[in-house]
């Protein structure tokens, strides 16, 4: 993109209170998504080594006891779709097995994509129209569970629930810029930067913690001078239109809408209340406490940590591209950051 007409969408990156029009019309419940959604979609690489595949919300919900203060509310399968919004947002999606174990939900081998990247568990797919020209459209990856990786030969940063995006911003039906996110941070790229299979742009997914990246290899993600790092290849191609699940989200008023989905995905959907999006609580185990075998911190830093909130946490009316409005650069080559990790803005998990 030349450097006039990225001038020219700038308002529609950092002043979108300004560039909508008064009276400007939102989109009607329950329409479709957007043809460009699906026509500039993320083609995703998991990691050839990977152990921890995508996994269906309904799936894990049906594996999980709501929990308060290690307090169950319920049993095993009392959480659904339609029930999850019905608990207040201090209960903790607790696992009903333990997780070291790695019982098939979590580690959801049915959701490896097949040759032709196709998933058997849907994504998430949420629209987000800003003003009469800009909409974000997410792409929300859910997994069961989180292997955060080895620091000095030392396991931290373990939890059961994981939840990842690419946010793509449009501006009049076309990309500007996109937006991955990586554990509590994220990277923004303009658009024309990134490498493409066709007309989408490729992604990688980081072995065990499923952070977003833009290239293959090792991925510095804080300053540690190469401490702690993810690993990125171009493994198992995944596509997340071949199966998800749609909806719009309407910052005026913070509701969600169908906007149907793709296979499994839509199949489910159709017969789904949109209430599930709305629970503000954690999708894992609450932190275990020091007595809990394996269990141990150092300098804050533990083995097995909290579950992460899910999508209406992930704050979907941003007016930047990143997730955290405060703090925000969006790189012009997808290499910066193997030279400068200490300008990756910091989001919350």
């Amino acid at each position: 993109m030349s450097p006039i007409l990225r001038s020219l969408a700038f308002c529609a990156v950092f002043g979108l209170g300004a560039a909508a029009p008064a009276g400007s019309a939102k989109v009607a419940a329950n329409a479709a998504l957007p043809d460009y959604a699906i026509t500039y979609a993320p083609w995703t690489y998991l990691y050839s080594g990977e152990e921890y595949f995508p996994s269906d919300i309904a799936t894990h919900l049906a594996n999980v006891i709501p929990e308060v203060n290690y307090t169950a509310l319920g049993a095993r399968t009392s959480v659904t779709v339609d029930t999850l919004n019905s608990y207040n947002s201090s209960v903790y999606l607790t696992a009903a097995d333990k997780p070291t174990d790695k019982p098939a939900w979590i580690t959801s081998g049915y959701g490896k994509p097949d040759a032709n990247g196709v998933s058997g568990a849907p994504g998430t797919i949420i629209a987000v129209e800003k003003n009469a020209t800009t909409t974000d459209v997410f792409y929300f990856h859910f997994y069961s569970y989180n292997y955060g990786g080895k620091v000095i030969g030392i396991n931290f940063d373990d939890h059961v629930g994981d939840w990842e995006h690419v946010m793509i911003r449009f501006v009049d039906s076309m990309p500007y810029a996109i937006y991955l996110s990586e554990h509590a941070a994220g990277s923004a790229y303009y658009w024309d930067v990134m490498t493409f299979k066709g007309k989408r742009p490729i992604t990688y997914v980081g072995n065990g913690g499923h952070a977003n990246y833009a290239t293959a290899g090792k991925q510095e993600y804080t300053i540690a001078a190469g401490i702690v790092a993810d690993t990125t290849d171009a493994g198992t191609p995944w596509d997340m239109t071949k199966n998800y699940r749609g909806y719009w989200y309407d910052t005026s008023n913070g509701k969600f809408t169908v906007a149907g989905g793709a296979s499994t995905g839509g199949s489910a959907e159709a017969g789904e209340t949109t209430d599930w999006l709305l629970w503000q609580g954690a999708w894992g185990d609450q932190q275990y406490p020091n007595s809990y075998p394996g269990q141990y911190c150092i300098f804050s830093e533990c083995h097995f940590v909290s579950g992460p909130t899910g999508p209406v946490a992930k704050n979907l009316g941003r007016t930047t591209v990143c997730q955290n409005d405060d703090k925000c650069t969006i790189f012009q080559d997808i290499n910066d950051l193997t030279t400068q990790p200490q300008k990756r803005e910091v989001d919350f998990e």
